[in-house]
């Protein structure tokens, strides 16, 4: 990642050199895509709620503070606009454990072996990470949303309370419930102990 002082770019962009915002875009685009792609499960609908989340940070950058990290702000400003497509969705499209462990039948049953980050062909990598997808998708959006953040972006549980405008405890009892709802979703995918850090 290049290095660029956040500040003085947002500083150069209010002062009317729209051109320095897609230094910030070009720094943060993968990892916004990236929350966004997690939450909604869907790449098309991904992309465009990432373009969308820098079209809204843009417009109103004139609001950032510096009491707040600018990737947490602009966390804050996508995970937002992922959970209001999700509330728009009439029902969310996912399917049930029942349904997952058909489809996949005993694949599933060596999940754990099969990380990514382990061995495997490029298919198997991709085949994995799409079943954790979608195991992640059962959970509930605020859920998902605090994994999302902890685990996948690594924020801090201080970044968290900031982009989620809520206390400490709240994050830590929001991470603790979610974790708690995956492993009971995820008992016949994952070794339990998986997601107890």
């Amino acid at each position: 990642m290049e290095s660029i002082d956040e500040f003085q770019v947002i500083q150069s962009v209010l002062r009317g050199d729209r051109e320095a915002y897609a230094a910030l875009v070009r720094l943060y685009h993968g990892r916004v895509l990236s929350l966004c792609l997690s939450m909604l499960l869907d790449r098309a609908e991904a992309e465009d709620a990432a373009q969308e989340a820098f079209v809204k940070a843009f417009a109103s950058l004139n609001q950032y503070t510096r009491n707040a990290s600018f990737s947490a702000w602009l966390y804050r400003i996508a995970s937002n606009h992922c959970l209001d497509l999700l509330r728009k969705r009439k029902r969310q499209k996912t399917d049930s454990l029942d349904g997952l462990m058909e489809q996949k039948g005993d694949s599933v049953s060596d999940f754990e072996s099969k990380i990514p980050e382990k061995s495997g062909s490029g298919a198997e990598k991709q085949e994995t990470l799409d079943l954790a997808m979608r195991v992640l998708g059962t959970l509930p959006p605020d859920y998902r949303q605090v994994l999302i953040l902890r685990e996948l972006e690594g924020l801090t549980y201080e970044e968290i309370s900031s982009v989620l405008k809520c206390s400490l405890d709240a994050v830590k009892s929001r991470l603790r419930r979610a974790r708690q709802q995956l492993q009971e979703k995820a008992r016949h995918f994952l070794n339990p102990q998986s997601f107890t850090k």
